[in-house]
């Protein structure tokens, strides 16, 4: 096994990751990057599925989204607008499909002035509290205390209303039942999108897509980076503040003061550290010493939620010939939404679906057969007998991903975001967090990760300036 010195070691390959990497090293730190994939890209993966071009992960951009904006131009990467002309469709409890245009779906009166009333409440909760920290929020506990599902119906005694809002957050975001995350929660959501408005409203939030796919983010920093990026090489151990296991060790670690994280194919020797994969995945690391007891159990109330992203493809986009934008709505269906997500200048169309939580647990329950047949169908509800014969067919299924097990972020449970947030970003030593799952703009977009990775990267400059006898330009080196 090789050994590396460095100032710094990332572990983890996405988007906030390399961010930071690359931020330190324009800033003259050395750096090596870890990544337990044999890709880099994380959360954000393209790729080709029997002909089709495929983003499996994370890809659109909205326009209040700077960091990744600005990240895309530095990288010369373009991007191009989701389609979304022509009529939208909705099908409401009631099983009655209908077409309808604008942002909000076509309900009756009562229940849109309801919305419309729940939409202002949140939206003034959400610039109360800000993304920052919502837990400084006077009624922060409160919040935090009660499921997003039950203060829905504190609010409102419209179940119609209840549902639709839910739906943005539950299914559409956090992707877990509203029942098992805060309003809390909810807050921060909204207000790391800037608004609850921001999040109805999907031609803000799915503004636009990269052209080749957002993992070229990932895939673009990481050539800047070179040999600093070693694949396939999960980290097994992170020893931090000159701690060993035995005498032995403890001799050969004798001059080193930051940390030594051992992996499957090298060991890198470093300064600092920065863990930028999601808090579900920081145990199958070891600490060695052990985390405070604040971090084990902070990390024991964070998990992500579940979804199944369904990608049909059709020799052509049928759905534009019959006025149809291609977004679709429904509470009630098992594919609760429905996007046209065509490549930039392909003659195809291709369809991405969102089945979450609860109705994906039920679909798992499947086969592989029946399951895509009740998936096309529930499509089929919205666009017709058509959507039922896609050319290519894909479920991207985050949740069994060893190195992600689950999507879109990770949230905290009940009562945890007003208890541990303040803690979240504290560096233990000389141990740092970067992820989406942690970022207060942004918060589980690519933004929110780059965000991240430029704030860790210019804490770590700070602490290094500020480091006796070694500014931030000294740089190690070695192989």
């Amino acid at each position: 096994m090789s050994t590396m010195e460095r100032d710094v070691v990332i572990i983890g390959a996405g988007p906030s990751g390399l961010t930071a990497a690359w931020e330190l090293k324009k800033a003259g730190l050395s750096v090596a990057v870890l990544e337990a994939r044999d890709r880099v890209g994380g959360r954000t993966w393209t790729d080709t599925i029997d002909g089709a071009m495929l983003e499996i992960g994370g890809q659109w951009v909205s326009p209040d989204q700077t960091a990744l904006l600005g990240l895309l131009d530095e990288l010369g990467l373009e991007t191009f607008p989701r389609y979304r002309h022509g009529e939208s469709i909705y099908i409401g409890p009631d099983a009655k499909r209908k077409r309808y245009t604008g942002e909000l779906f076509p309900v009756s009166e009562r229940t849109q002035a309801e919305m419309n009333r729940l939409i202002g409440i949140l939206d003034t909760l959400a610039a109360e509290a800000g993304p920052e920290a919502p837990w400084t929020h006077p009624m922060a506990r409160e919040l935090d205390t009660i499921s997003f599902h039950h203060w829905l119906r504190k609010q409102s005694t419209d179940e119609d209303a209840c549902n639709n809002i839910g739906l943005f957050i539950a299914g559409g975001m956090l992707t877990k039942p509203a029942h098992s995350f805060s309003a809390l929660q909810a807050v921060l959501m909204a207000a790391s999108a800037g608004s609850f408005s921001n999040l109805v409203d999907d031609n803000f939030i799915l503004d636009k897509r990269v052209i080749g796919g957002m993992q070229q983010v990932s895939e673009r920093l990481a050539a800047k980076l070179g040999d600093d990026v070693v694949l396939n090489s999960p980290v097994r151990t992170l020893r931090w503040a000159g701690q060993a296991p035995d005498a032995a060790t403890a001799a050969a670690d004798s001059t080193h003061d930051g940390v030594t994280a051992i992996s499957d194919s090298v060991t890198v020797r470093a300064r600092y550290a920065i863990m930028a994969v999601p808090p579900n995945l920081y145990s199958r690391v070891s600490f060695e010493p052990p985390l405070p007891r604040r971090q084990h159990q902070m990390h024991q109330h964070q998990s992500l939620g579940l979804v199944i992203k369904v990608h049909a493809v059709y020799e052509t986009p049928f759905w534009r010939e019959e006025g149809l934008s291609g977004t679709c709505f429904s509470p009630a269906s098992v594919v609760q939404e429905v996007y046209d997500n065509t490549n930039y200048q392909d003659p195809r169309g291709t369809l991405v679906g969102f089945i979450s939580d609860e109705k994906a647990d039920a679909m798992f329950e499947l086969s592989a057969e029946d399951r895509r047949a009740a998936v096309l169908g529930a499509v089929a509800e919205y666009l017709g007998p058509k959507a039922l014969e896609p050319v290519v067919y894909y479920e991207s299924d985050w949740g069994s991903e060893e190195w992600t097990r689950g999507a879109y972020a990770a949230s905290y449970d009940l009562g945890g975001l007003h208890r541990y947030g303040k803690d979240q970003l504290t560096p233990v030593g000389p141990i740092y967090w970067s992820c989406s799952d942690l970022a207060a703009e942004g918060y589980q977009h690519v933004d929110g990760a780059v965000r991240m990775g430029q704030q860790t990267a210019a804490r770590i400059l700070g602490a290094a300036e500020t480091a006796a006898g070694e500014p931030a330009g000294t740089a190690r080196h070695g192989a």
